[in-house]
């Protein structure tokens, strides 16, 4: 029997993305979908709390079931696991996201809040994103690439407590892959202000993106994408800092008030 793989994502269940993810997993495994009723960008590892959650099935035929939901990304994986799985599933997937969660802006992104909820718990998990947030953009190049990523992580798994954030650039033929750092940068201008025709102002999330001169070597991941290869990043649950912690431990530790 083929394995199980849980997918979510952050653009709905109806997005091209992710049944382009579907159409990649289908040959490798049989699927489990549950995914947002809507688009739920940038919400990172939200949760619901204030109103009630909903799922509803959508499709089940040919080893793919479809559940939408009515909360986060991360209500969708937990409700998974909650009251839709009979199974524990081989692999965590969420993708495959209309634009890149490169750089910084994979702490943001609700498609890795999907993949660090399957790393949480345990289980192998990877992110794909597209560099282009055209609701209609090309998948067809990702697919042989999602296939052997899935295919070794299958068979080889994660470091637990550890998961992948895969980035393609929006062309049709990759220079090849690179396993890439996080590349450090910061977004500027965030809030654009605008005028209330009923009076005061109103804002609108926008921004440019820059990435630190300092990050821009050939293994941070926004680089490796601007040069056309796809960047595969491991990222790491425990954000401990270690260093500091062994010097704060030496120079606070001690104190006698």
């Amino acid at each position: 029997m083929k394995p199980l793989i849980l997918i979510s994502n952050d653009d709905g269940y109806q997005s091209c993305g992710l049944q382009s993810l579907i159409e990649a997993l289908r040959p490798l495994a049989r699927l489990m979908v549950v995914a947002p009723d809507k688009g739920r960008s940038g919400m990172a590892c939200a949760c619901t709390f204030s109103v009630p959650v909903y799922k509803w099935l959508v499709t089940d035929n040919d080893d793919v079931t479809v559940w939408g939901c009515s909360g986060t990304p991360v209500d969708c994986v937990k409700l998974a696991f909650a009251d839709v799985l009979n199974e524990r599933p081989a692999m965590v997937v969420g993708g495959i996201n209309h634009g890149d969660n490169s750089a910084v802006n994979a702490h943001y992104s609700g498609t890795m809040g999907v993949v660090y909820e399957g790393a949480m718990k345990g289980i192998p998990s990877v992110a794909f994103s597209l560099d282009s947030h055209d609701a209609f953009a090309d998948f067809t190049p990702l697919i042989p690439w999602i296939r052997h990523i899935t295919t070794y992580v299958l068979e080889h798994g994660l470091p637990k407590g550890t998961c992948l954030n895969v980035n393609f650039p929006a062309i049709p033929e990759y220079k090849g892959l690179r396993v890439c750092r996080m590349a450090w940068g910061e977004w500027k201008n965030e809030f654009e202000r605008r005028p209330h025709p009923r009076g005061g102002d109103y804002y609108w999330l926008t921004g440019a993106f820059e990435l630190d001169a300092t990050a821009a070597a050939a293994d941070a991941d926004r680089v490796a994408l601007n040069q056309g290869y796809i960047a595969v990043t491991p990222f790491r649950l425990d954000a401990t800092d270690y260093a500091l912690k062994a010097e704060l431990e030496q120079a606070l530790d001690n104190f006698n008030p």
